[in-house]
């Protein structure tokens, strides 16, 4: 049986005082969801939050990570910086990173090596963009996506990972799949890791993101395949993202 995960992807907002009072109130309201919880702040913000969610349910993670572990790469961060400053989670790949800069399949899967091999646990973004979802290649833009991640880790290393199924045209946008279209990307990622491991793919946790709201998750995590979500605005509310976490 897969526990849902709620990741919170904050993008780039928040100030401390504002970490403060929304992580406060999630952590306070976290004891009656059945879903496991994270949050992703900006980088400047992991060691305020990680303070305020020790010992509690709530989990951290990071937005991004370097494919390296240390060097002159002005402006990234590594795993083992993330690690020190309490994370468990890395989100990787997200669209945004993908079309606004240039990171291609080849640097996601070394950026999911990195984080796997030093104990994060990756949560790895696949999606197509409107043009691909009407041209009905959307199946073959996730698979392509993911296969990169396969290849380069091998299907086993999916056990220490999730995967985010992120429509690119759902994003920030008010529009969401329908629970029908959700179900069956999700269930053609998990027959596609099935290929080459099908017990992996059974306990691999695959979670839906594209304007995720307290009125619909409950709706999108009762599919057979969707096993929680990675929520973008919707997570900046506490009450809104505590709703979501109590849909699992």
């Amino acid at each position: 049986m897969r526990t849902t995960l709620v990741a919170g992807n904050w993008k780039m907002n928040g100030t401390r005082e504002m970490a403060r009072a929304l992580v406060r109130a999630v952590v306070e309201g976290a004891g009656d969801s059945p879903s496991e919880i994270a949050v992703c702040p900006p980088f400047v913000l992991l060691d305020t939050v990680s303070a305020l969610v020790a010992d509690s349910k709530v989990g951290l993670g990071a937005q991004n990570v370097s494919q390296h572990a240390s060097g002159a790469y002005t402006g990234e961060v590594s795993s083992g910086i993330l690690i020190e400053a309490g994370c468990q989670y890395v989100i990787i790949g997200h669209s945004e990173r993908r079309s606004l800069y240039g990171e291609d399949d080849a640097t996601v899967a070394e950026k999911f090596l990195a984080a796997r091999d030093a104990g994060l646990t990756p949560i790895v973004c696949v999606g197509e963009s409107l043009e691909e979802r009407e041209s009905g290649d959307t199946q073959a833009v996730v698979g392509r996506q993911l296969k990169a991640v396969i290849d380069a880790a091998g299907a086993s290393a999916l056990a220490d990972a999730v995967i985010a199924y992120e429509p690119v045209w759902a994003i920030g946008t008010g529009k969401t799949a329908t629970p029908e279209q959700a179900q069956e990307v999700h269930a053609a990622l998990r027959a596609l890791v099935a290929e080459a491991d099908a017990d992996v793919a059974q306990g691999l946790r695959i979670l839906y993101g594209g304007s995720v709201k307290g009125s619909n998750a409950a709706e999108l995590f009762a599919c057979e395949d969707i096993d929680g979500g990675l929520i973008g605005g919707a997570s900046l509310d506490a009450q809104d993202f505590l709703t979501i976490c109590r849909a699992g």
